[in-house]
């Protein structure tokens, strides 16, 4: 027996434009999913430099185009990010989306609240000159690491435990939810999946889609469930480069451009 459709599909931090972005992945779960809703938790560009998207990534923003039509009936959120913050308003009008510092919702009687979660990581709020420096010295790095990029991902997992992201962007947004006065509080920014509560309170983390095990939330009858996404795409991701001005134009002119067909719909 197939689920109910999901109520919400929460991704966060897919990076488009850095090396180990799974944006194929990510397409692949937009295509085979049932949502009314979708949630893209910040984070879903690298930087402002458009000549890093490859044809991967360009076809990723073409399927959030076709969600966004009107007929499809499935509202998508884009909730902006500090990676984001620059890019988001000129993509809203490319692929349709609003785009919210945060954004809350109800279902089921219970409030929802969703913010990227960089707001509670206080060395990236005081130190943002220096993050960027270190989020443009990481790309590069990507670029030298070859094949699948272990070497990479496992630099993202030990920047996330050193800063300690996890415990200082859980507890913040507990405390902010607190303060809202929502039930649900989801995040991305750490790229680590994790949920946790107090006082009734109920924190989640989305994780992200630059890692060995993409993470992905789903909100519905069944409650919220952090889900993890099997079969990953492990080729060089220098293959299929995208030759970026004509991809742009076209991209704006056409959104089918580049999408693959549609496969048959599955449920999450």
């Amino acid at each position: 027996m197939q689920a109910m459709p999901a109520d919400t599909l929460i991704i966060s931090d897919l990076h488009l434009g850095s090396e180990v972005s799974r944006a194929r992945e990510a397409q692949r779960l937009l295509r085979a999913c049932s949502f009314r809703r979708l949630i893209l938790l910040g984070d879903i560009f690298a930087d402002l430099n458009f000549s890093r998207l490859k044809k991967d990534h360009w076809r990723f923003l073409s399927q959030i185009r076709k969600l966004s039509n009107p007929k499809r009936n499935i509202e998508v959120v884009w909730v902006e990010g500090n990676h984001d913050q620059g890019l988001s308003t000129l993509m809203s009008h490319l692929v349709g989306v609003r785009v919210y510092q945060e954004y809350a919702w109800t279902y089921a009687g219970v409030r929802h609240l969703a913010i990227h979660g960089h707001q509670f990581d206080q060395f990236t709020v005081h130190n943002l000159a220096l993050s960027q420096f270190g989020g443009l010295l990481y790309l590069q790095l990507q670029k030298l690491d070859p094949g699948k990029k272990g070497f990479s991902r496992f630099l993202d997992r030990l920047n996330t435990r050193w800063l300690r992201m996890s415990p200082k962007v859980s507890s913040g947004a507990l405390e902010y939810a607190r303060r809202r006065g929502v039930e649900r509080i989801f995040c991305g920014h750490t790229h680590a999946a994790m949920e946790m509560e107090r006082d009734g309170i109920h924190y989640y983390n989305a994780g992200s889609w630059v890692g060995a095990q993409p993470t992905y939330i789903t909100v519905g009858e069944q409650g919220v469930e952090i889900q993890r996404y099997a079969g990953t795409d492990d080729r060089d991701p220098r293959q299929e480069r995208s030759e970026v001005a004509a991809e742009v134009a076209d991209f704006a002119d056409e959104a089918d451009l580049l999408a693959e067909p549609e496969s048959a719909s599955l449920r999450c």
